[in-house]
Parts: structure tokens; C-alpha cells; sequence
């Protein structure tokens, strides 16, 4: 009887002991699992770029559209109808070229009956209306058939030599543009010419406050009436700065503070606050700080990110 009691309590002893040894190795090992987690630091994926120093240039576009400037109206010089059309849309006219042949009202109601009666007296009632100046067709009112008034439109004739393009620029950005100044201007299409600055218009447009610029063109292309082209005035030119591209920069809500996210190691990336200059396509001068060209800037991934935050480099 001793000796069972005594294989029990020895029994007891080891079962006691085991469960003690298995309990403090289990609370080991969640200690050392949550110290490995406690080690691992959340990394955010981004791609780094580096500083350009280059020419930047920032510069507005605005529509400009062609057009003559000197305009010659051919008017009817008597009250009839039209019995002969030589003038034909886009062609070239000389001055003093015969357009319209016109016979007056009188003439059509009592036709030949004056000279009839009177052998000497020639009267025919048929008027020829000639090209004031020269130039092309660009428009005609009235065709063979037509009953006219006296000083009725028949025909405009377009000087070719005063040909332009006429930008509305508004008054504000006067200051960027200057007579004598090239533009340069994007046909539809993506055809580039160059033209010069001849003069400004005498007024603004009451609604739009934009004021005409004239710009002739260097160029003997044929070029049709309003057409509209991209002119591009160039409001400042840097030769060498420094530059990053736009999504580097980030700002508050109010677009007053700007910052980028520079690395100061493989891990790890901090706030630097910037000083924007000028724009150019998705170039952004940077005034402050200088930046080597060692420094890496976080182009992506950078939205919300902290001071000090950890980073994981992807692509570069």
C-alpha cells in the first residue's frame, strides 16, 4: 500500500512538473513572436528620381485666327438685275477688271423703245461693275438673275498681301508680348510656322477683355481664312535650373506650403519643404533648397506619407 501511494505521488510530481515546463515554453515563444513582429516595419513601395538641371520654359498658349485685314467691297452702281457673273469664289482679280454686268430697272421695263424712237440717242442701260482693287474672291451676295438696289454688296475682294492671324490675348498677359516678338503658331493638324508680332488692335472686347494681336506670318503656304491656330507666347526662360517633375511636389490643401519626400537612406524618406519657380509641361523649378545630384526624390508613392517614414524603393 506504501508503495502504490508513493508511485502516485512521484506521478503527480512529474505531471505537475510538465505542465509547468510546457506552459513557460509556450509563454517563451509567444514573447519571441511577438518581439520578431514588434521588428518588422511596415514599408511603403515607391520610385525615386534625382534632379535636372536644364533649360525650363514656361509659356501660355492662345488661339489665334487667320484672316485678311483689308477688305474691298464691290458694290452695285445702279438699281437692276444681274445679267453676267465673271467673278468666281477664290479666284484672283486685278483692279479694274469687269466683275458684274448689271441692266437698270428702266432699261428692263421699256427695253429699245427710246432708241427706236431716236437713231442718235444710245442708250443701252447696261452697266459693268469693275474690281476696285486686286485680290482674291472671298465672298459673292448675288448671282445672273438677281434684282440689286443701288449700292448693294455684290462681291468682297481679300488683299492676299494683308493676310495675318488675329490672337485674342487677354489684357492681363499684355506685359508678355511686344511688337516686333515671334510666335510661334500650330496649324491643325500639328504643321508649325512662325510669324511675328505687327501690331495691337485699338480696342478691347467688352466681355471678354481680350485685346487683338496681329501676327503675320513668315511663310508662303496658302492658308485659308479662319482657321484657328495654337499661338504660344512665351511668358519666362530659364537657362540652367534646377527641376522636378510635378507629381514629386506635394502640397497642403490650400496650395500654399510645398514639400517633397527625400531619402536619407535606402529606408527611410523625410519632408522637405520647397519653394516652387516656374512650370514647364510636367517640369517644376525648384527655387529652395538646392538639391544634389545624389538626392533622391520620391516620385511615386509619396501621398500621404509621413516625416520619417519607412520606404520600400521598387524602381528607380
Amino acid at each position: 500500500m506504501k508503495t502504490l501511494i508513493a508511485r502516485y505521488s512521484r506521478l503527480t510530481q512529474f505531471c505537475i512538473i510538465t505542465g509547468v515546463s510546457l506552459l513557460l515554453f509556450s509563454c517563451q515563444s509567444k514573447d519571441k513572436a511577438a518581439d520578431d513582429d514588434a521588428k518588422v516595419v511596415s514599408q511603403t513601395p515607391v520610385t525615386v528620381t534625382t534632379v535636372d538641371s536644364s533649360a525650363l520654359t514656361d509659356y501660355i498658349d492662345l488661339n489665334a485666327t487667320s484672316t485678311t485685314l483689308q477688305k474691298s467691297i464691290v458694290k452695285s452702281n445702279a438699281t437692276g438685275y444681274i445679267q453676267q457673273v465673271n467673278a468666281q469664289l477664290g479666284h484672283n482679280v486685278s483692279r479694274g477688271e469687269v466683275l458684274f454686268t448689271i441692266k437698270t430697272k428702266e432699261a428692263q421695263t421699256i427695253g429699245n423703245s427710246i432708241n427706236v424712237l431716236d437713231t442718235t440717242f444710245k442708250f443701252s442701260g447696261i452697266n459693268k461693275i469693275k474690281a476696285s482693287a486686286s485680290g482674291y474672291i472671298s465672298q459673292i451676295s448675288h448671282q445672273a438673275g438677281d434684282y440689286v438696289q443701288d449700292g448693294e454688296a455684290l462681291a468682297v475682294i481679300s488683299d492676299r498681301s494683308s493676310f495675318v492671324f488675329l490672337m485674342q490675348l487677354p489684357y492681363e498677359l499684355k506685359q508678355y508680348v511686344r511688337n516686333g516678338q515671334n510666335v510661334d503658331l500650330t496649324l491643325p493638324g500639328g504643321t508649325k510656322i512662325t510669324g511675328n508680332v505687327i501690331s495691337f488692335m485699338p480696342s478691347v472686347d467688352t466681355v471678354a477683355q481680350t485685346q487683338g494681336v496681329v501676327i503675320r506670318i513668315n511663310s508662303g503656304q496658302q492658308i485659308p481664312e479662319n482657321l484657328v491656330a495654337k499661338a504660344r507666347i512665351v511668358k519666362s526662360a530659364k537657362s540652367n535650373t534646377q527641376s522636378l517633375p510635378k507629381s514629386a511636389i506635394l502640397s497642403n490643401e490650400t496650395q500654399t506650403d510645398f514639400w517633397v519626400m527625400k531619402l536619407i537612406n535606402e529606408t527611410t524618406a523625410i519632408k522637405v519643404p520647397v519653394k516652387e519657380g516656374i512650370q514647364s509641361g510636367d517640369r517644376v523649378e525648384i527655387l529652395s533648397p538646392k538639391f544634389s545630384a545624389k538626392d533622391k526624390i520620391i516620385v511615386s508613392g509619396n501621398y500621404g506619407l509621413t516625416d520619417t517614414a519607412k520606404v520600400k524603393i521598387v524602381a528607380q
